[in-house]
């Protein structure tokens, strides 16, 4: 619509509306257009930081306890920017002798006052719809860096394609902190399964876990795509919302499922727990594998 249409409907003047449209562009929920302003596309469409902040927020505290449990005292890691990743670096302030590599200032603000944990912060420019700095020199000063584990998040994760996003410089910088990185870590509540944005991240041969939440009931979709991502050679774990209880003397890390040894029957549309797959070596790798393969996918 055009501006003048728009100042027309809310019976405003134009230089209110443009003022507003320029706030919504910022949310993500339109792009302005010379003299008017159209709704974001399918594929390129983004959330602002306050709408994503409002979203799935118990799912993403308990994928956030549970990537935590994989860092272990002494890493260096990467930590991208986002949300969930946010909710992470907030639990990451605990681990001593950390280091965390990060273009997020949200990252770098949750641990801003740990003691004991080093922050690094990328170069670049500002992106302020989610306070991420991208760019040339967010990339240049990632070269020649090694680190064990990337925790990455993202607007969308399907089998195909991996790991997506909607803005080309952030979809940029996030391929920088991947190949820093030994092993890619994905964080993606289930709202993101199956979403498929407009540029790709991280393919899907090179995400080592992804943790994430339990589909609701209804969730096909989220599901089947859980399912084709394991099929893939992606190690998954579900995190819950509510403790866990160990089961057989293992430790779970917490918030995730405890594992059960007999797979459960796949239902119409859903896929059977046990046919998740399991990572293989490292003490953070064993305990993922009580979380993987076991998402109880019909607890009621």
């Amino acid at each position: 619509m055009s501006l003048r249409e728009l100042a027309r409907v809310v019976q405003t003047s134009e230089v209110t509306v443009r003022r507003d449209v320029r706030a919504l562009e910022a949310e993500g929920l339109l792009d302005r257009r010379h003299g008017g302003a159209v709704l974001p596309g399918g594929f390129t469409r983004e959330s602002g930081f306050p709408q994503k902040s409002h979203l799935a927020t118990a799912e993403k505290t308990a994928i956030a306890d549970v990537a935590a449990s994989l860092v272990e005292e002494g890493e260096a890691i990467v930590v991208g920017a986002g949300t969930t990743t946010q909710e992470l670096a907030r639990r990451l302030a605990r681990v001593p002798g950390l280091t965390v590599v990060t273009n997020s200032l949200l990252v770098a603000q949750a641990l801003a006052h740990a003691n004991r944990v080093e922050v690094v912060m990328t170069g670049g420019t500002l992106r302020g719809s989610n306070y991420a700095l991208v760019g040339s020199g967010a990339e240049q000063s990632l070269q020649g860096l090694r680190v064990s584990r990337a925790f990455l998040s993202g607007s969308g994760l399907t089998a195909e394609r991996g790991l997506s996003t909607s803005n080309m410089l952030s979809a940029s910088v996030d391929r920088a902190l991947v190949q820093a990185a030994a092993e890619v870590v994905v964080l993606a509540d289930h709202t993101k399964l199956g979403a498929d944005t407009m540029f790709q991240t991280v393919p899907t041969d090179v995400i080592t876990r992804l943790v994430t939440d339990e589909p609701p009931a209804h969730d096909d979709r989220a599901a089947t795509e859980l399912q084709a991502l394991a099929d893939q050679g992606v190690q998954i774990a579900v995190a819950g919302t509510g403790a866990a209880t160990p089961t057989g003397g293992d430790q779970v890390p917490p918030g995730a499922r405890p594992r059960r040894d007999m797979p459960l029957p796949v239902q119409r549309g859903r896929m059977a727990a046990g046919q998740y797959r399991g990572p293989g070596g490292g003490m953070a790798a064993e305990t993922l594998e009580r979380t993987a393969r076991v998402a109880d996918m019909r607890r009621r």
